[in-house]
């Protein structure tokens, strides 16, 4: 009965000594897709199933020891470097294919952003590591583990081996000296990175002077910029400590992280930076279109910047940014079939900005829409007419518009007709179109080298002298002070000559009565009174003060 119980004892732990014999025989060697081959090489450099003379079945045309060297270094920059490899995403297809331009190869690479050259490729019917990678690993291994890592390992005495948490002593030691040095950098590089950045802040503005917003955005620029210099120097010093994968998957992942937000931070402060020195110099000349595009190229750049790091941190997450891409580039595109109108808009903020057809401030006629331009703005552009009112046109159609820009015009033309009596003596006539003649010659608004006063002609109920004039001030306000001067100085021209201004009615007159005589005006045609007082007006348009501009509406 005892001998059948043990029979039956044996026959129970039988099935577990099977599987245990075949969980270690499941492992075997295979090459026969990417997957296949990468698993295979750090499968058997484990330390449970370490069998390196298995993993050096993935090199190509080496054998024995040398071919053994090359695996364990591929693994062992693959961990310095904390790459982590997720054998889900490595394809298991034999005829894989990696496209590369217009070309496509038989390639997988591990880490085409951080280790493009360790990559495997197939030969003949197998996969291997590439002979690319063979040929370089040892560089990568100086890179990753440079000269001073194993004589560093020599003086470190027995004790610095002991063990706290997993973590030898040495290491805690070595992490402490890291960040020491790397806040020496930090601050080093600070002072150093502002002082080159004022250099060419001032090689791009001509000018030794800081503006003051602009010294500020240096320095918060200078920060980062050292930052990233810090983190650089531990990125390639860490390695050389010899932690653990998991230990240096995790900082790496924290470097790289810090390093993309730092960049993102760098780009968006040289974006600031650029559009101040970009404000500086528009505002010194003299259109002011190109100041309105400050703003909607800051809101552009500061766009792309947060919108391609947004991308490079979900790579560093393991997302496949290029499926994405497509997936946005679809989505995209049926975004804009159905927001149609603000592409518009934006193609024709675009063609106002490259053609230049008015400025800021000019007074332009588009359509039933007649005022100045305030603003032109990303999508729509703001014109405000005479009476405040205030339109906004979209873009697109503006650019389709036929626009009559009076704020183009070299001058401001003038004209309009003073009708005297048709009892004005012909002396007096000609005193007062050469007394208007010499006011514009001395009006310091008014171009002296073109106008006309002429006596044109004959109207229904006056003598017609035709003014024509053209003002030198192109802003609507100025032309309306200068008009007011020119008219004032008429008013005083006409009184001093005894000249009176007619206007359209029908007067009956009875020029003779018995007792009061001639009821019509009495004008004075000597030659000196008509002289002296045209030198009396001439001489009081000179000394007198031109009024403040008005407001321009």
């Amino acid at each position: 009965m005892q001998t059948i119980r043990k029979i039956l004892l044996l026959l129970s732990f039988f099935p577990l000594f099977l599987t245990a014999q075949n969980t270690s025989d499941t492992v075997v060697v295979d090459l026969n897709n990417p997957k296949s081959t990468v698993y295979t090489h750090i499968y058997f450099l484990q330390e449970d199933s370490y069998q390196p003379e298995k993993a050096a079945k993935t090199i190509y045309g080496l054998v024995g020891e040398e071919a053994i060297e090359k695996a364990i270094k591929i693994k062992k920059v693959l961990d310095g470097k904390g790459l982590y490899i997720d054998f889900n995403r490595i394809p298991s297809n034999t005829n894989y294919k990696d496209s590369i331009g217009y070309a496509s190869y038989h390639k997988y690479v591990l880490f085409p952003q951080r280790m493009p050259k360790i990559y495997v490729e197939k030969i003949e019917n197998s996969w291997y590591y590439s002979t690319e990678t063979i040929a370089s690993i040892d560089e990568l291994y100086k890179e990753v583990f440079p000269w001073y890592v194993d004589k560093l390992q020599n003086i470190i005495p027995v004790s610095g081996h002991k063990k706290v948490f997993g973590i030898e002593l040495w290491q805690f030691v070595a992490v402490v000296m890291l960040l020491v040095f790397s806040l020496l950098i930090f601050i080093i590089f600070k002072k150093i990175a502002f002082a080159i950045l004022q250099r060419i802040q001032h090689y791009i503005t001509k000018s030794n002077h800081t503006n003051i917003e602009v010294k500020m955005v240096l320095k918060k620029l200078a920060h980062p910029i050292s930052l990233l210099i810090s983190l650089k120097f531990i990125d390639l010093v860490f390695p050389s400590l010899q932690f653990s994968l998991a230990v240096n998957k995790w900082v790496f992942l924290a470097i790289n992280i810090a390093e993309t937000v730092f960049w993102i931070y760098v780009f968006l402060k040289l974006v600031k930076v650029i559009m101040q020195i970009y404000k500086e110099i528009t505002e010194k000349t003299q259109s002011k279109l190109d100041d309105q595009l400050v703003p909607i190229l800051n809101n552009l750049l500061t766009g792309v910047v947060v919108i391609f790091g947004f991308f490079k941190v979900l790579q560093l997450f393991g997302v496949d940014t290029t499926t994405m891409l497509a997936g946005a580039t679809i989505g995209g595109l049926a975004f804009a079939l159905a927001s149609q109108d603000t592409v518009k808009n934006f193609i024709g903020t675009v063609a106002i900005f490259l053609d230049k057809p008015f400025h800021i401030g000019d007074w332009i006629s588009a359509g039933e829409v007649t005022g100045t331009v305030e603003e032109v703005g990303f999508r729509s552009t703001r014109v405000r007419a005479a009476d405040t009112t205030v339109f906004q046109i979209p873009n697109s159609k503006l650019s389709e518009m036929v626009i009559n820009n009076s704020g183009l015009r070299l001058f401001r033309r003038y004209n309009t007709n003073l009708g005297l009596r048709y009892d004005t003596p012909p002396e007096l006539i000609e005193a007062f179109v050469n007394g208007i003649r010499i006011i514009i010659k001395e009006h310091p608004e008014t171009k002296s080298d073109s106008y006309n006063v002429e006596f044109t002609g004959f109207g229904d109920s006056a003598l017609l002298i035709m003014m024509n004039v053209y003002f030198k001030s192109l802003a609507w306000g100025t032309e309306q002070s200068s008009k007011h001067r020119l008219h004032m100085a008429i008013l005083k021209l006409a009184a001093e000559l005894g000249v009176e201004f007619a206007f359209p009615s029908t007067t009956v007159t009875v020029e003779q009565f018995a007792s009061n005589g001639n009821l019509l005006p009495k004008y004075n045609t000597n030659k000196e009174q008509i002289s002296n007082s045209i030198d009396k007006v001439l001489t009081a348009f000179k000394n007198d003060t031109p009024p403040e501009n008005t407001p321009e509406s």
